[in-house]
Protein backbone atom coordinates (compact mmCIF):
# COMPACT_ATOMS: atom_id res chain seq x y z
CA UNK A 1 0.00 0.00 0.00
CA UNK A 2 1.31 3.32 -0.82
CA UNK A 3 1.97 6.45 1.56
CA UNK A 4 -1.35 8.17 0.46
CA UNK A 5 -3.58 4.95 1.07
CA UNK A 6 -2.19 4.09 4.20
CA UNK A 7 -2.76 7.76 5.39
CA UNK A 8 -5.77 8.23 3.94
CA UNK A 9 -6.74 4.26 5.45
CA UNK A 10 -5.45 5.44 9.16
CA UNK A 11 -6.34 9.12 9.83
CA UNK A 12 -10.23 8.57 7.90
CA UNK A 13 -11.38 6.38 10.84
CA UNK A 14 -11.95 9.50 12.87
CA UNK A 15 -14.04 12.08 11.72
CA UNK A 16 -12.24 15.08 10.79
CA UNK A 17 -12.94 18.29 13.43
CA UNK A 18 -13.57 21.48 13.16
CA UNK A 19 -10.28 23.77 14.50
CA UNK A 20 -9.65 26.82 14.57
CA UNK A 21 -5.92 26.05 14.67
CA UNK A 22 -3.98 22.59 15.88
CA UNK A 23 -4.65 23.56 19.28
CA UNK A 24 -8.14 23.93 18.94
CA UNK A 25 -8.03 20.79 17.30
CA UNK A 26 -7.34 19.13 20.53
CA UNK A 27 -9.77 20.57 22.65
CA UNK A 28 -12.75 20.04 19.70
CA UNK A 29 -13.25 16.58 21.94
CA UNK A 30 -16.26 17.74 23.85
CA UNK A 31 -18.82 19.30 20.99
CA UNK A 32 -22.30 19.95 22.34
CA UNK A 33 -24.31 16.52 22.75
CA UNK A 34 -26.96 14.82 24.39
CA UNK A 35 -25.38 13.05 26.62
CA UNK A 36 -23.65 15.03 30.01
CA UNK A 37 -21.21 12.94 31.04
CA UNK A 38 -18.90 15.93 30.23
CA UNK A 39 -20.58 18.21 32.47
CA UNK A 40 -20.99 15.95 35.34
CA UNK A 41 -16.99 16.98 36.68
CA UNK A 42 -16.75 20.56 35.78
CA UNK A 43 -13.50 21.60 38.05
CA UNK A 44 -13.31 25.34 39.54
CA UNK A 45 -10.48 25.67 36.26
CA UNK A 46 -13.48 25.13 34.08
CA UNK A 47 -15.99 27.60 35.56
CA UNK A 48 -12.62 30.21 35.97
CA UNK A 49 -12.36 29.32 32.41
CA UNK A 50 -15.56 30.43 31.51
CA UNK A 51 -15.55 34.10 32.22
CA UNK A 52 -12.34 34.32 30.89
CA UNK A 53 -14.05 33.04 27.60
CA UNK A 54 -17.07 35.14 28.00
CA UNK A 55 -14.64 38.06 28.64
CA UNK A 56 -13.06 37.83 25.23
CA UNK A 57 -16.10 37.57 23.86
CA UNK A 58 -17.15 41.30 24.90
CA UNK A 59 -13.58 42.29 23.88
CA UNK A 60 -14.21 40.73 20.65
CA UNK A 61 -17.55 42.80 20.27
CA UNK A 62 -16.32 45.91 21.94
CA UNK A 63 -13.15 46.73 20.69
CA UNK A 64 -11.80 48.15 17.87
CA UNK A 65 -7.87 48.18 18.18
CA UNK A 66 -6.87 45.37 15.34
CA UNK A 67 -3.77 44.23 17.22
CA UNK A 68 -5.82 43.45 20.48
CA UNK A 69 -8.91 42.09 18.21
CA UNK A 70 -6.71 39.31 16.96
CA UNK A 71 -5.46 38.36 20.18
CA UNK A 72 -8.86 38.46 21.67
CA UNK A 73 -10.17 36.62 18.81
CA UNK A 74 -7.85 33.62 18.96
CA UNK A 75 -8.55 33.53 22.90
CA UNK A 76 -12.38 33.43 22.03
CA UNK A 77 -12.21 30.80 19.69
CA UNK A 78 -9.87 28.58 21.64
CA UNK A 79 -11.98 29.60 24.88
CA UNK A 80 -15.01 28.16 23.39
CA UNK A 81 -13.90 24.75 22.48
CA UNK A 82 -12.26 24.58 26.14
CA UNK A 83 -15.83 24.84 27.63
CA UNK A 84 -18.02 22.01 28.26
CA UNK A 85 -21.61 21.56 26.36
CA UNK A 86 -23.38 23.31 29.50
CA UNK A 87 -20.92 26.03 29.27
CA UNK A 88 -21.26 26.53 25.92
CA UNK A 89 -25.43 26.83 26.17
CA UNK A 90 -24.42 29.16 28.78
CA UNK A 91 -22.49 31.29 26.73
CA UNK A 92 -24.70 30.96 23.78
CA UNK A 93 -28.02 32.04 25.92
CA UNK A 94 -25.74 35.00 27.39
CA UNK A 95 -25.12 36.18 23.88
CA UNK A 96 -28.32 35.91 22.41
CA UNK A 97 -30.18 37.73 25.54
CA UNK A 98 -27.25 40.54 26.41
CA UNK A 99 -26.03 41.14 22.97
CA UNK A 100 -28.84 41.41 21.13
CA UNK A 101 -30.70 44.67 19.50
CA UNK A 102 -31.90 47.88 21.61
CA UNK A 103 -35.46 47.66 21.29
CA UNK A 104 -35.84 51.02 24.06
CA UNK A 105 -34.28 53.00 21.40
CA UNK A 106 -35.92 50.82 18.03
CA UNK A 107 -38.99 51.92 19.48
CA UNK A 108 -38.15 56.01 20.41
CA UNK A 109 -37.15 55.89 16.82
CA UNK A 110 -40.59 54.24 15.39
CA UNK A 111 -42.33 57.00 17.38
CA UNK A 112 -40.33 59.84 15.91
CA UNK A 113 -40.70 58.55 12.69
CA UNK A 114 -44.68 58.15 12.95
CA UNK A 115 -44.80 61.16 14.28
CA UNK A 116 -43.13 62.94 11.09
CA UNK A 117 -45.28 64.68 8.55
CA UNK A 118 -45.51 62.91 5.08
CA UNK A 119 -44.74 66.31 2.79
CA UNK A 120 -47.44 67.31 0.57
CA UNK A 121 -47.05 67.40 -2.89
CA UNK A 122 -48.14 71.12 -3.03
CA UNK A 123 -45.39 72.35 -1.12
CA UNK A 124 -42.78 70.96 -3.64
CA UNK A 125 -41.27 73.80 -5.96
CA UNK A 126 -40.13 73.33 -9.59
CA UNK A 127 -36.51 72.24 -8.02
CA UNK A 128 -38.01 69.98 -5.62
CA UNK A 129 -36.07 71.68 -2.41
CA UNK A 130 -38.87 71.59 -0.23
CA UNK A 131 -39.24 67.72 -0.63
CA UNK A 132 -35.59 67.45 0.32
CA UNK A 133 -35.81 69.70 2.85
CA UNK A 134 -38.74 67.43 4.53
CA UNK A 135 -37.84 63.84 3.45
CA UNK A 136 -34.28 64.76 5.13
CA UNK A 137 -35.72 63.34 8.54
CA UNK A 138 -36.92 60.77 6.91
CA UNK A 139 -33.58 59.78 5.94
CA UNK A 140 -32.20 60.11 8.98
CA UNK A 141 -34.64 58.48 11.05
CA UNK A 142 -34.36 55.68 8.73
CA UNK A 143 -30.90 55.28 8.52
CA UNK A 144 -30.79 55.41 12.89
CA UNK A 145 -33.41 52.22 12.54
CA UNK A 146 -31.00 50.44 9.95
CA UNK A 147 -28.15 50.29 12.53
CA UNK A 148 -30.58 49.75 15.63
CA UNK A 149 -32.30 46.57 14.43
CA UNK A 150 -28.36 45.33 14.01
CA UNK A 151 -28.50 43.04 17.30
CA UNK A 152 -24.90 43.58 18.43
CA UNK A 153 -23.49 40.34 18.04
CA UNK A 154 -23.63 40.61 14.22
CA UNK A 155 -20.05 42.20 15.46
CA UNK A 156 -19.01 39.31 16.30
CA UNK A 157 -20.09 37.20 13.80
CA UNK A 158 -18.73 39.90 11.08
CA UNK A 159 -15.39 39.99 12.68
CA UNK A 160 -14.84 35.78 13.02
CA UNK A 161 -15.67 35.75 9.44
CA UNK A 162 -12.49 37.88 8.28
CA UNK A 163 -10.63 35.92 11.25
CA UNK A 164 -8.65 33.07 10.03
CA UNK A 165 -10.45 29.98 10.52
CA UNK A 166 -13.59 31.63 11.88
CA UNK A 167 -15.74 30.49 8.87
CA UNK A 168 -15.14 27.28 10.07
CA UNK A 169 -15.31 28.55 13.72
CA UNK A 170 -18.79 29.96 12.86
CA UNK A 171 -20.26 26.49 11.40
CA UNK A 172 -19.23 24.78 14.94
CA UNK A 173 -20.96 27.29 16.70
CA UNK A 174 -24.58 27.16 14.91
CA UNK A 175 -24.01 23.37 14.82
CA UNK A 176 -23.96 24.06 18.79
CA UNK A 177 -27.04 26.26 18.32
CA UNK A 178 -28.95 23.66 16.64
CA UNK A 179 -27.91 21.35 19.17
CA UNK A 180 -29.82 23.79 21.79
CA UNK A 181 -32.74 24.19 19.43
CA UNK A 182 -33.80 20.66 19.35
CA UNK A 183 -33.45 20.32 23.22
CA UNK A 184 -35.81 23.31 24.08
CA UNK A 185 -37.50 25.97 22.74
CA UNK A 186 -35.76 29.59 23.12
CA UNK A 187 -37.00 32.33 21.48
CA UNK A 188 -33.75 34.54 21.74
CA UNK A 189 -31.40 31.95 20.62
CA UNK A 190 -33.83 30.58 17.73
CA UNK A 191 -33.37 34.60 16.63
CA UNK A 192 -29.53 34.14 16.87
CA UNK A 193 -29.48 30.84 14.11
CA UNK A 194 -31.51 32.56 12.16
CA UNK A 195 -29.24 35.70 12.24
CA UNK A 196 -26.48 33.77 11.78
CA UNK A 197 -27.75 31.14 9.22
CA UNK A 198 -28.54 34.53 6.75
CA UNK A 199 -24.94 36.02 7.30
CA UNK A 200 -24.05 32.39 6.08
CA UNK A 201 -25.88 32.11 3.88
CA UNK A 202 -24.51 35.61 2.38
CA UNK A 203 -20.65 34.45 2.66
CA UNK A 204 -21.49 31.17 1.06
CA UNK A 205 -23.16 32.76 -2.33
CA UNK A 206 -22.10 30.41 -5.27
CA UNK A 207 -19.62 33.43 -5.83
CA UNK A 208 -17.33 32.58 -2.79
CA UNK A 209 -17.20 29.31 -3.46
CA UNK A 210 -14.88 27.23 -6.12
CA UNK A 211 -16.02 23.86 -7.60
CA UNK A 212 -13.51 21.54 -7.23
CA UNK A 213 -13.25 18.22 -9.38
CA UNK A 214 -12.20 15.67 -6.76
CA UNK A 215 -9.95 13.04 -7.91
CA UNK A 216 -7.46 10.42 -6.84
CA UNK A 217 -4.53 12.90 -6.77
CA UNK A 218 -5.78 15.11 -4.11
CA UNK A 219 -4.09 15.48 -0.90
CA UNK A 220 -4.58 12.22 1.53
CA UNK A 221 -6.17 14.80 3.82
CA UNK A 222 -8.86 16.13 1.65
CA UNK A 223 -9.90 12.33 0.55
CA UNK A 224 -9.69 11.15 3.92
CA UNK A 225 -12.61 13.89 4.78
CA UNK A 226 -14.53 12.50 1.62
CA UNK A 227 -14.33 9.13 3.24
CA UNK A 228 -15.64 10.36 6.57
CA UNK A 229 -18.18 12.57 5.51
CA UNK A 230 -20.15 10.46 2.76
CA UNK A 231 -23.53 10.33 4.33
CA UNK A 232 -25.49 8.35 1.94
CA UNK A 233 -23.45 5.14 0.78
CA UNK A 234 -20.20 4.99 3.06
CA UNK A 235 -17.00 4.38 1.59
CA UNK A 236 -15.93 0.93 2.69
CA UNK A 237 -12.07 0.45 1.70
CA UNK A 238 -9.53 2.12 -0.77
CA UNK A 239 -10.71 -0.12 -3.35
CA UNK A 240 -13.89 1.37 -2.76
CA UNK A 241 -12.66 5.11 -2.79
CA UNK A 242 -10.43 4.70 -5.76
CA UNK A 243 -13.34 3.46 -7.96
CA UNK A 244 -15.43 6.11 -7.04
CA UNK A 245 -12.93 8.60 -7.82
CA UNK A 246 -11.91 6.97 -11.28
CA UNK A 247 -12.65 5.74 -14.76
CA UNK A 248 -16.64 6.30 -15.80
CA UNK A 249 -17.26 8.32 -12.20
CA UNK A 250 -16.92 12.05 -11.12
CA UNK A 251 -16.80 13.39 -7.61
CA UNK A 252 -17.01 17.30 -7.31
CA UNK A 253 -16.96 19.45 -4.07
CA UNK A 254 -17.42 23.01 -3.35
CA UNK A 255 -14.54 24.32 -1.44
CA UNK A 256 -14.25 28.04 0.15
CA UNK A 257 -10.92 30.04 0.57
CA UNK A 258 -11.44 30.22 4.45
CA UNK A 259 -11.77 26.60 4.56
CA UNK A 260 -9.17 25.04 1.91
CA UNK A 261 -8.51 21.51 1.57
CA UNK A 262 -12.07 20.56 3.19
CA UNK A 263 -15.11 20.43 0.45
CA UNK A 264 -17.91 21.70 2.50
CA UNK A 265 -20.32 19.85 0.65
CA UNK A 266 -19.67 16.82 -2.29
CA UNK A 267 -21.36 15.17 -4.96
CA UNK A 268 -20.49 11.73 -6.43
CA UNK A 269 -21.56 11.02 -10.30
CA UNK A 270 -21.49 7.70 -12.20
CA UNK A 271 -21.24 8.20 -15.91
CA UNK A 272 -23.98 5.37 -17.42
CA UNK A 273 -25.73 4.19 -20.28
CA UNK A 274 -29.00 3.90 -18.67
CA UNK A 275 -30.52 5.39 -15.20
CA UNK A 276 -29.60 2.41 -12.48
CA UNK A 277 -32.26 1.12 -11.13
CA UNK A 278 -30.00 -0.37 -8.21
CA UNK A 279 -27.34 0.81 -6.01
CA UNK A 280 -25.30 -2.47 -6.46
CA UNK A 281 -24.85 -1.16 -10.41
CA UNK A 282 -23.39 2.19 -8.96
CA UNK A 283 -21.13 1.03 -6.37
CA UNK A 284 -20.34 -2.71 -7.36
CA UNK A 285 -20.08 -2.13 -11.17
CA UNK A 286 -17.33 -3.46 -12.76
CA UNK A 287 -16.29 -2.87 -15.48
CA UNK A 288 -17.11 0.66 -15.74
CA UNK A 289 -19.19 1.72 -18.56
CA UNK A 290 -16.59 3.49 -21.62
CA UNK A 291 -16.79 7.14 -20.94
CA UNK A 292 -17.45 7.73 -24.49
CA UNK A 293 -20.22 5.13 -24.85
CA UNK A 294 -22.06 6.72 -21.48
CA UNK A 295 -25.26 8.67 -21.79
CA UNK A 296 -26.50 9.50 -18.20
CA UNK A 297 -25.13 11.37 -15.54
CA UNK A 298 -26.24 9.50 -12.57
CA UNK A 299 -26.01 11.29 -8.77
CA UNK A 300 -25.95 8.99 -6.38
CA UNK A 301 -24.89 10.63 -3.49
CA UNK A 302 -24.20 14.12 -1.99
CA UNK A 303 -23.04 14.76 1.41
CA UNK A 304 -22.52 18.11 3.54
CA UNK A 305 -19.10 17.89 6.12
CA UNK A 306 -20.55 20.71 8.16
CA UNK A 307 -23.70 20.08 10.75
CA UNK A 308 -23.76 23.88 11.26
CA UNK A 309 -24.48 24.88 7.59
CA UNK A 310 -28.24 22.62 7.73
CA UNK A 311 -30.31 24.58 5.54
CA UNK A 312 -28.07 26.30 3.84
CA UNK A 313 -28.40 25.24 0.63
CA UNK A 314 -24.98 24.77 -0.90
CA UNK A 315 -26.67 21.78 -2.96
CA UNK A 316 -29.00 23.75 -5.31
CA UNK A 317 -26.19 25.52 -6.54
CA UNK A 318 -23.71 22.50 -6.73
CA UNK A 319 -25.95 20.08 -8.63
CA UNK A 320 -27.07 22.87 -11.32
CA UNK A 321 -22.76 23.45 -11.72
CA UNK A 322 -22.61 19.94 -12.19
CA UNK A 323 -24.66 19.07 -14.34
CA UNK A 324 -23.34 22.47 -16.98
CA UNK A 325 -19.55 21.24 -16.62
CA UNK A 326 -21.00 17.39 -17.30
CA UNK A 327 -22.72 18.68 -19.94
CA UNK A 328 -20.01 20.84 -21.61
CA UNK A 329 -17.12 18.39 -21.01
CA UNK A 330 -19.55 15.41 -22.62
CA UNK A 331 -21.84 16.10 -25.09
CA UNK A 332 -22.68 12.79 -25.20
CA UNK A 333 -24.49 12.92 -21.66
CA UNK A 334 -28.47 13.76 -22.23
CA UNK A 335 -29.78 12.13 -19.24
CA UNK A 336 -29.12 13.94 -15.85
CA UNK A 337 -30.74 11.86 -12.97
CA UNK A 338 -30.23 10.63 -9.35
CA UNK A 339 -30.63 7.36 -7.76
CA UNK A 340 -32.13 8.64 -4.22
CA UNK A 341 -32.48 7.13 -0.82
CA UNK A 342 -36.38 8.03 0.95
CA UNK A 343 -35.32 8.53 4.10
CA UNK A 344 -39.00 9.26 5.79
CA UNK A 345 -40.73 6.50 3.76
CA UNK A 346 -40.91 3.48 6.61
CA UNK A 347 -41.22 5.69 9.41
CA UNK A 348 -44.60 7.57 8.01
CA UNK A 349 -45.94 3.99 7.24
CA UNK A 350 -45.11 2.34 10.40
CA UNK A 351 -46.63 5.60 12.13
CA UNK A 352 -49.89 5.18 9.96
CA UNK A 353 -50.10 1.30 10.71
CA UNK A 354 -49.48 2.13 14.15
CA UNK A 355 -52.00 4.69 14.48
CA UNK A 356 -54.90 2.73 12.56
CA UNK A 357 -54.11 -0.10 14.98
CA UNK A 358 -54.70 2.19 18.31
CA UNK A 359 -57.78 4.12 16.47
CA UNK A 360 -59.66 0.54 15.80
CA UNK A 361 -61.98 -0.53 13.14
CA UNK A 362 -64.11 2.71 12.85
CA UNK A 363 -61.96 5.36 12.38
CA UNK A 364 -58.33 3.88 11.40
CA UNK A 365 -57.71 4.50 7.70
CA UNK A 366 -57.35 1.58 5.65
CA UNK A 367 -54.37 1.58 3.76
CA UNK A 368 -54.44 -1.49 1.66
CA UNK A 369 -57.01 -2.32 -1.26
CA UNK A 370 -58.93 -5.49 -0.61
CA UNK A 371 -57.34 -7.45 -3.56
CA UNK A 372 -54.16 -6.29 -1.71
CA UNK A 373 -55.28 -7.14 1.59
CA UNK A 374 -56.52 -10.70 0.27
CA UNK A 375 -53.36 -11.17 -1.55
CA UNK A 376 -50.95 -10.46 1.96
CA UNK A 377 -53.02 -12.82 3.92
CA UNK A 378 -52.79 -15.82 1.81
CA UNK A 379 -48.86 -15.51 1.65
CA UNK A 380 -48.48 -15.29 5.45
CA UNK A 381 -48.77 -18.20 6.66
CA UNK A 382 -48.60 -17.63 10.18
CA UNK A 383 -51.33 -15.13 10.59
CA UNK A 384 -53.99 -16.00 12.76
CA UNK A 385 -58.09 -16.00 12.21
CA UNK A 386 -59.00 -12.46 13.07
CA UNK A 387 -55.71 -10.29 12.23
CA UNK A 388 -56.26 -8.19 9.27
CA UNK A 389 -53.75 -7.18 6.46
CA UNK A 390 -52.92 -3.97 8.38
CA UNK A 391 -51.56 -5.82 11.31
CA UNK A 392 -50.20 -8.51 9.36
CA UNK A 393 -47.72 -5.99 7.85
CA UNK A 394 -47.43 -3.75 10.49
CA UNK A 395 -45.56 -7.10 12.05
CA UNK A 396 -43.65 -8.24 8.71
CA UNK A 397 -42.08 -4.67 8.21
CA UNK A 398 -41.44 -4.44 12.27
CA UNK A 399 -39.69 -8.07 12.41
CA UNK A 400 -36.34 -8.69 13.61
CA UNK A 401 -33.43 -8.83 10.66
CA UNK A 402 -36.55 -8.02 7.81
CA UNK A 403 -37.37 -11.30 7.43
CA UNK A 404 -40.50 -11.03 5.09
CA UNK A 405 -37.04 -10.16 2.28
CA UNK A 406 -36.80 -13.91 2.73
CA UNK A 407 -39.48 -15.03 1.30
CA UNK A 408 -39.87 -14.78 -2.59
CA UNK A 409 -43.92 -15.06 -1.88
CA UNK A 410 -44.20 -12.51 0.23
CA UNK A 411 -41.67 -10.20 -1.34
CA UNK A 412 -43.99 -10.58 -4.92
CA UNK A 413 -46.79 -9.11 -2.42
CA UNK A 414 -45.22 -6.65 -1.00
CA UNK A 415 -43.76 -5.02 -4.24
CA UNK A 416 -47.50 -3.68 -5.55
CA UNK A 417 -48.48 -2.54 -1.81
CA UNK A 418 -45.04 -0.70 -1.03
CA UNK A 419 -44.36 0.73 -4.66
CA UNK A 420 -48.32 2.48 -4.23
CA UNK A 421 -47.59 3.48 -0.96
CA UNK A 422 -44.49 5.14 -1.40
CA UNK A 423 -45.43 7.01 -4.82
CA UNK A 424 -48.47 8.50 -2.42
CA UNK A 425 -45.59 9.20 -0.01
CA UNK A 426 -43.58 11.35 -2.48
CA UNK A 427 -46.59 13.14 -4.35
CA UNK A 428 -49.74 13.54 -1.94
CA UNK A 429 -48.24 13.76 1.84
CA UNK A 430 -46.61 17.18 2.66
CA UNK A 431 -45.98 19.54 5.31
CA UNK A 432 -46.57 22.93 4.65
CA UNK A 433 -47.33 22.56 1.29
CA UNK A 434 -44.05 20.88 0.21
CA UNK A 435 -43.14 17.01 0.10
CA UNK A 436 -42.84 15.54 3.42
CA UNK A 437 -39.85 13.22 2.26
CA UNK A 438 -36.81 15.49 2.45
CA UNK A 439 -34.63 14.67 0.12
CA UNK A 440 -37.84 14.36 -2.29
CA UNK A 441 -38.58 18.64 -1.43
CA UNK A 442 -34.23 18.99 -1.74
CA UNK A 443 -34.44 17.52 -5.61
CA UNK A 444 -38.17 19.11 -6.18
CA UNK A 445 -37.27 22.27 -5.16
CA UNK A 446 -34.12 22.56 -7.24
CA UNK A 447 -36.41 21.54 -10.26
CA UNK A 448 -36.47 17.81 -10.77
CA UNK A 449 -39.02 15.40 -11.41
CA UNK A 450 -39.75 12.12 -9.56
CA UNK A 451 -39.43 9.83 -12.54
CA UNK A 452 -39.61 5.99 -11.22
CA UNK A 453 -39.89 4.17 -8.13
CA UNK A 454 -37.22 0.87 -8.27
CA UNK A 455 -38.10 -2.16 -6.13
CA UNK A 456 -34.96 -3.35 -4.04
CA UNK A 457 -32.81 -1.10 -5.22
CA UNK A 458 -31.04 -1.03 -1.80
CA UNK A 459 -31.15 -4.15 0.02
CA UNK A 460 -28.66 -2.49 2.78
CA UNK A 461 -30.15 -2.90 6.23
CA UNK A 462 -30.34 1.25 5.86
CA UNK A 463 -31.87 1.17 2.80
CA UNK A 464 -34.75 -1.63 4.01
CA UNK A 465 -35.10 -0.22 7.23
CA UNK A 466 -35.90 3.81 5.64
CA UNK A 467 -37.81 2.50 2.81
CA UNK A 468 -38.39 -0.94 2.38
CA UNK A 469 -35.51 -1.32 -0.28
CA UNK A 470 -37.00 1.18 -2.44
CA UNK A 471 -35.07 3.87 -3.80
CA UNK A 472 -36.20 6.70 -6.78
CA UNK A 473 -34.97 8.26 -9.57
CA UNK A 474 -35.23 12.10 -9.86
CA UNK A 475 -34.93 13.10 -13.40
CA UNK A 476 -33.06 16.96 -13.96
CA UNK A 477 -34.21 18.11 -17.38
CA UNK A 478 -31.88 21.26 -18.57
CA UNK A 479 -35.08 22.62 -20.15
CA UNK A 480 -37.99 22.59 -17.17
CA UNK A 481 -35.04 23.03 -14.30
CA UNK A 482 -36.36 26.25 -13.96
CA UNK A 483 -39.75 25.91 -14.72
CA UNK A 484 -40.82 22.91 -12.14
CA UNK A 485 -38.87 24.86 -9.82
CA UNK A 486 -40.77 27.60 -9.69
CA UNK A 487 -43.84 25.81 -9.70
CA UNK A 488 -42.90 23.82 -6.44
CA UNK A 489 -42.33 27.07 -4.90
CA UNK A 490 -44.62 28.83 -5.58
CA UNK A 491 -47.80 26.49 -5.44
CA UNK A 492 -46.04 23.13 -3.96
CA UNK A 493 -47.06 21.44 -7.83
CA UNK A 494 -44.75 18.39 -7.57
CA UNK A 495 -44.01 16.86 -11.56
CA UNK A 496 -44.13 13.55 -11.31
CA UNK A 497 -43.72 10.63 -14.51
CA UNK A 498 -47.08 8.89 -15.58
CA UNK A 499 -45.24 5.70 -14.07
CA UNK A 500 -44.85 7.15 -10.40
CA UNK A 501 -48.60 8.75 -11.16
CA UNK A 502 -49.54 4.73 -12.33
CA UNK A 503 -48.67 3.40 -8.76
CA UNK A 504 -50.69 5.98 -7.01
CA UNK A 505 -53.93 4.87 -9.04
CA UNK A 506 -53.18 0.73 -9.50
CA UNK A 507 -51.77 -1.48 -6.93
CA UNK A 508 -49.95 -3.35 -10.45
CA UNK A 509 -46.37 -1.74 -11.23
CA UNK A 510 -46.16 0.41 -14.50
CA UNK A 511 -43.24 -1.47 -16.41
CA UNK A 512 -42.89 1.51 -19.04
CA UNK A 513 -39.09 2.33 -18.83
CA UNK A 514 -37.67 5.58 -18.21
CA UNK A 515 -34.08 5.60 -20.10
Amino acid sequence: MNKKGLAILLRSKMRPLSPVSKKVNQLQHAPLERNVSATQNVSIKTERDFGQVRESMHSVISMNKKEILDTALNEFSEGYFSLSKENRCKLLLILAREYDLNRSKVRDLMKQYVGLEIPNGDEIDEHGREMDSHLSAFYRIERNLRHALKPMYEVLFERLNTHPGGLKFLASVRADILSIIADENVASIRALDSYLKEKLITWLSPANLELHQITWDDPASLLEKIVAYEAVHPISNLIDLKRRLGLGRRCFGYIHPSIPGEPLIFIEVALMKNIACTIQEVLWHDPPTPECEATTALFYSISSTQPGLAGVNLGKFLIKRVIYLVKKDMPNIHNFATLSPIPGFMQWLLSKLASSERSGPIFCENILKPEEERALLDAYKDSTTGESGMEVLLHLLTSTNHEWTRSDRLITVFEPILLRLCARYLVLEKKRGKALDSVANFHLQNGAMIGRLNWMADRSEKGLSQSGGIMVNYIYSLEHIEDYAQAYFSTGHIQASPDVHHHIQSPERNEDPIN
